[in-house]
C-alpha cells in the first residue's frame, strides 16, 4: 500500500509518525549541521523549508525515534538533547508596528512556556536575550535557534516603503541579539524568501553564511528527478513524465534540476490533472506594479544575465525587478559562466510550463485587459507558429491590439513606451510555452525577439512608425545565427503606427 502524501503538512514528526511520504533530506542536514553554526537558506515559498527547519528540530531534539531508516539514523549521537527555540514569522500580515511587535511577543511567549522560564523585559529583543541565556542556564547545553520566514514581516509590506523599512529596523534589531550570544549558541538557520543584504538586515550577524547558491546544498529543497523516477514512481504510473518534467521540473539552484513539492503532490492529488498549483497560491501582484513602474521591456525577462552579487541580495530602497523574480521563483538559473576578468554570472529563464503560463496571462491581462478574450487569441497564435501560417499569424497579432481598451494605452507607464508592443506579443507568445529569446544578440546587433521551435525559427523585427523592419533583418544577416540549426528559417517585420494603436505594415519571407 503506498504511503500517504504530506499535503500541507510542515510537521516532520507527523509525517514520521503518521507514515506519510519522506524524501530523505537529513544528509543534507548532516552536511549542513558539522559544516555550518550560522547559515541561511533563501528559496521560493512553498519549497519545503519550513519541512527542512522542523527536521533540523527533531535532530537537535534528539528525536531519534523518527529517524530510523533515514541517512542520519547511525551518524548522530542521539544522546545529547540541545534546547531548540523555533520562530515563525507566519501566520500575521504586519500592516503595522504593532502587528510585528505582537506577533515577536507571542512566538517568545511560545517559547517560554515551553522552556518554563520567563522574561522580566518585555520588549522583544530583550526578552528573546534573556530567553537565550536563561535556557543555556536552565539546561546546561548551548541553544539553538531556527527562525522561519525570517523576512515576511519585511516582504508583507513591500509596496509601503515606510512600513517596510520600520519592520526590517525592529527585526535586524532582533536578529543582533544573536550575534551578543554566540557563546550560548550551538547552531542558528534561518530561512526566508528574499535575500536582503548583510548591511540593512544582517549588519549584526556577519559571520552568516548564505547556502542559498552553494552547489552542495543545491537539491537542499525540492524533489530531483532522480526521486521521480524512485520513490514518486508508483504515485506516477500512467503519467508522461517527459510532459510531467516539462510542466513542473527546471528550478536550479547550481545543482540538479528541482520540483516545487506542492506541485508534485497537487498534480498527485488532483488525480494527474496540469494545473498551475504553485503559481496560483500565490499572486505576484507588487512585481506587476513594478514592472509597470518602470516601464520594464518584458522581453528581457526571456534574456535575463546578471552577477552574483545582484542575486544574492537586495534593499528596500533599490528593488532590483529580475532579482526580485529570482528570489520568489518566477525566474531560476538556466547557466552560469566565468567571466574572463574574474567572478561568475548567470543567465536567467523562466523555469517551466507552469510559470511561463501563468505569469504570462497575468502580464497579458494587465498589459490589454483581454481577461475572456485572450484565449482565443492564445489558440491562433499558438496554431499559427507550429503550422508556420504567417497570414494567421498577422491577423491574430492586429485583432489582438484592436481589442486592447483605450484605457489601457493611458492609465498604465508602460503603454506609453516603444517597448509597449514587443511586450504584448512576447507575452502572448511566451505564454504558450515556445522558447524565445528577447534582444536576442548576434555579431551584427540585437534581434526583438527569436521563436525556436525544434523545425523552424522565426526572426522578428519592430519598428514604431516607418522604419524598414524586414530590411535591417536583411541587411544585418540576423538569420546567419541559426543557419547551422538546420531549421525552416522566417524573417518576419512588423511595423506599428502610434495613432492607430496597430499594425501598419507585416512583411516576411522565408529562407
Amino acid at each position: 500500500m503506498l504511503k500517504k502524501l504530506p499535503l500541507g503538512i510542515q510537521t516532520f514528526s507527523t509525517i514520521r509518525k503518521e507514515n506519510y511520504l519522506y524524501i530523505d533530506k537529513t544528509d543534507i542536514a548532516y552536511t549542513l549541521i558539522n559544516n555550518y553554526k550560522y547559515s541561511f537558506l533563501s528559496r521560493p515559498r512553498r519549497f519545503g523549508k519550513s519541512l527542512f527547519l522542523d527536521t533540523l528540530k527533531n535532530i537537535f531534539e534528539g528525536n531519534k525515534e523518527f529517524f530510523e531508516d533515514l541517512y542520519i539514523y547511525d551518524k548522530w549521537d542521539w544522546n545529547k538533547k540541545y534546547p531548540v527555540i523555533k520562530i515563525s514569522w507566519s501566520g500575521a500580515d504586519y500592516q503595522t508596528f504593532d502587528d510585528l511587535v505582537d506577533k515577536a511577543k507571542a512566538v517568545l511567549k511560545e517559547n517560554q512556556e515551553k522552556f518554563e522560564v520567563e522574561c522580566e523585559n518585555i520588549r522583544p529583543n530583550r526578552c528573546f536575550d534573556e530567553l537565550i541565556k536563561k535556557i543555556y542556564k536552565k539546561y546546561k547545553m548551548p541553544v539553538v535557534v531556527l527562525i522561519d520566514e525570517y523576512d515576511k514581516p519585511i516582504l508583507n509590506v513591500i509596496e509601503n516603503f515606510l512600513q517596510a523599512k520600520e519592520n526590517r529596523e525592529f527585526i535586524k534589531g532582533f536578529y543582533e541579539v544573536l550575534k551578543d550570544n554566540d557563546e550560548y549558541l550551538k547552531f542558528v538557520f534561518l530561512t526566508g524568501v528574499s535575500k536582503f543584504s548583510k548591511a540593512s538586515v544582517f549588519s549584526g550577524l556577519n559571520n552568516l553564511i548564505d547556502i542559498s547558491l552553494d552547489e552542495e546544498y543545491g537539491n537542499i529543497c525540492g524533489y530531483t528527478q532522480n526521486d521521480i523516477k524512485t520513490t514518486f514512481k508508483p504515485y506516477l504510473e500512467s503519467v508522461d513524465l517527459e510532459k510531467f518534467k516539462n510542466y513542473y521540473n527546471g528550478y536550479n539552484f547550481l545543482k540538479d534540476p528541482v520540483y516545487n513539492p506542492f506541485d508534485t503532490l497537487q498534480f498527485i492529488q488532483k488525480k494527474f490533472l496540469y494545473d498551475n498549483y504553485w503559481f496560483e497560491s500565490g499572486t505576484p501582484s507588487f512585481l506587476i506594479k513594478l514592472i509597470e513602474k518602470n516601464n520594464y521591456f518584458l522581453p528581457k525577462l526571456s534574456n535575463v544575465v546578471v552577477g552574483k552579487e545582484l542575486l544574492a541580495s537586495f534593499d528596500i530602497e533599490n528593488i532590483n525587478l529580475e532579482v526580485l523574480l529570482f528570489q520568489s521563483g518566477y525566474l531560476t538559473i538556466e547557466s552560469m559562466k566565468e567571466k574572463r576578468r574574474g567572478g561568475f554570472e548567470y543567465k536567467l529563464k523562466l523555469p517551466n510550463m507552469e510559470v511561463k503560463q501563468s505569469f504570462n496571462d497575468i502580464l497579458i491581462d494587465f498589459l490589454t485587459n483581454q481577461n475572456t478574450e485572450k484565449y482565443k487569441f492564445q489558440d491562433d497564435l499558438y496554431d499559427a507558429i507550429v503550422d508556420s501560417n504567417l497570414e494567421l499569424f498577422e491577423q491574430s497579432l492586429k485583432s489582438i491590439f484592436a481589442t486592447i481598451p483605450y484605457n489601457n494605452y493611458t492609465n498604465n507607464n508602460i503603454s506609453k513606451s516603444e517597448g509597449f508592443y514587443a511586450s504584448v506579443v512576447y507575452v502572448y507568445l511566451q505564454s504558450l510555452g515556445f522558447d524565445i529569446i528577447g534582444e536576442d544578440v548576434t555579431n551584427r546587433g540585437r534581434i526583438d525577439l527569436t521563436i525556436k521551435l525544434n523545425d523552424k525559427i522565426y526572426i522578428i523585427e519592430f519598428k514604431v512608425g516607418e522604419g524598414k523592419a524586414l530590411q535591417q533583418i536583411k541587411e544585418k544577416k540576423y538569420h546567419e545565427k541559426y543557419l547551422n540549426e538546420n531549421k525552416d528559417i522566417y524573417l518576419v517585420g512588423i511595423n506599428f503606427d502610434e495613432n492607430e494603436k496597430n499594425i501598419s505594415k507585416f512583411e516576411w519571407e522565408q529562407l
